[in-house]
């Protein structure tokens, strides 16, 4: 029995030296003593701990119960709330149905009216940001836009006042359509720059100022000055801004800012020198060369051979006289010093006479000819690259901008125009130059004809 009770002691020793060793980590007991107070105070303090985790749960416990009792009241607060706005809406329902219907029998035939009205109010909206007296009378447009939104609105009605100031603004319209009215506002340069001057409006068609025509914006609401003016207009509009009453004739464009902006149209054309010399490109620049190197040689041909037919016809009264100058003078020349021959032999030299002044007198036809055959064939060319050139952008761009094929088709089209209007002319200038030259070498051949007959004439009489 002493030996068992030796035995359990020891293990129980044991034991609680493990564990104060795990409890303590590095504190060491000496004895048996020492270690029964380890084992102790750790038995203490995991009793001390122990109390204080269960102490710090049940409060977390009690905050999250008052936490969900709190949510819990408000959630039958949210929905007595939601209970009352559902009914509440409910009630705004009903009056709502109610009052409209009162509105409806209040409004009665006036239905129709105010129908006209609203349609009266949106057209004219859009007639007045477009105006040009939008102007000088600016924010009319607003008011409009405000009598719009009352119109279209279900709950609300116009005043009279509203009404009475759509009248005025459709009388005031009118009125000033057929006014030509003078006032100072900002105008707006081509540079960007804004200065404050003089314009004229002319009713509802145009504005100028400073003998320039201006625009008007109806996005920003300002005048600006055009960037391309219609340079044959421009002096009457000077003339009508420095005009102090009476009748000043001035260029407008009738179908004004509604209509096809005729106006805008005509400055935008491109001018002489933009369509046959800047669309016509280097084929068509060669061909306008040509044309002038051709009427060049045409006027002096026909120059040269009006003064050789007044010569040749002032010899022809002197016969017996021949001069140098003129080539019949120098035909009968030769038959003067020539004249003992036999006819053969004077017939030939005649003959070699008239030959050698033919070139000098068809002198440029034969290239006056060939211009007027070429022109028309490099105004051809000129179309078939331009068309090129349209197709090579159709295929870039497709065929949704028909601008781009009118416009490099309208391109194309110049040169051909250009070649037969430089072969027309040339053709004529041809035709007249020619005619002048066979005159004069009719002439030189009827009259060496002449002497041959007359020289035969004497040696048959002789003979």
């Amino acid at each position: 029995m002493k030996f068992s009770s030796i035995i359990k002691k020891t293990l129980s020793t044991s034991v609680l030296c493990i564990t104060a060793s795990f409890t303590f980590g590095q504190q060491q007991a000496a004895n048996l003593d020492q270690l029964l107070d380890l084992v102790e105070q750790a038995r203490l303090t995991e009793t001390e701990e122990h109390r204080q985790r269960m102490q710090q749960f049940q409060q977390n416990v009690n905050q999250r119960q008052a936490l969900l009792n709190e949510m819990l009241e408000r959630e039958e607060t949210e929905q007595r709330i939601s209970v009352d706005l559902e009914n509440t809406y409910n009630e705004n329902e009903i009056i709502k149905a109610q009052r409209f219907e009162t509105l409806q029998e209040r409004l009665g035939d006036l239905d129709e009216l105010f129908g006209t009205i609203a349609g009266v109010v949106g057209d004219t909206r859009s007639q007045f940001e477009a105006s040009l007296i939008s102007a000088q009378y600016p924010g009319r447009e607003e008011t409009m836009t405000e009598l719009a939104e009352i119109m279209a609105s279900e709950s609300q009605l116009p005043s009279i006042e509203q009404l009475e100031r759509l009248w005025f603004y459709l009388l005031q319209e009118m009125t000033e359509s057929a006014n030509v009215a003078r006032f100072t506002t900002d105008v707006a340069q081509p540079d960007g720059t804004q200065n404050q001057q003089e314009v004229i409006r002319i009713g509802s068609y145009n504005i100028v100022s400073g003998g320039q025509y201006l625009e008007f914006d109806a996005n920003t609401k300002r005048l600006s000055v055009l960037p391309s003016q219609p340079g044959d207009y421009t002096s009457t509009a000077a003339d009508i801004q420095s005009a102090a009453g009476g009748f000043t004739m001035v260029g407008i464009d009738p179908t004004g800012p509604f209509g096809g902006s005729y106006l805008a149209a005509l400055i935008s054309s491109p001018s002489f020198q933009e369509r046959y010399w800047e669309q016509g490109r280097t084929i068509g620049q060669i061909i306008i060369f040509v044309g002038l190197f051709a009427t060049l040689l045409a006027v002096e041909r026909m120059v040269t051979l009006t003064l050789v037919n007044a010569k040749v016809k002032r010899q022809l009264k002197s016969p017996d006289r021949p001069s140098e100058n003129n080539p019949l003078g120098r035909v009968l020349k030769v038959y003067e010093s020539d004249k003992n021959m036999n006819i053969e032999t004077l017939e030939l030299k005649l003959g070699e006479a008239i030959l050698l002044e033919t070139p000098a007198l068809e002198r440029f036809l034969t290239l006056l000819k060939i211009i007027a055959t070429v022109a028309p064939l490099g105004g051809l060319l000129g179309t078939v690259t331009g068309m090129i050139t349209v197709f090579q952008a159709i295929t870039l761009f497709g065929t949704g901008d028909p601008q781009i094929m009118a416009g490099g088709i309208s391109g194309a089209l110049v040169t051909t125009v250009l070649g037969i209007v430089v072969a027309i002319p040339t053709i004529l200038f041809h035709t007249i130059v020619k005619s002048r030259s066979d005159q004069v070498i009719h002439i030189l051949e009827e009259q060496a004809t002449g002497i041959i007959a007359r020289r035969a004439e004497a040696q048959g009489t002789s003979s």
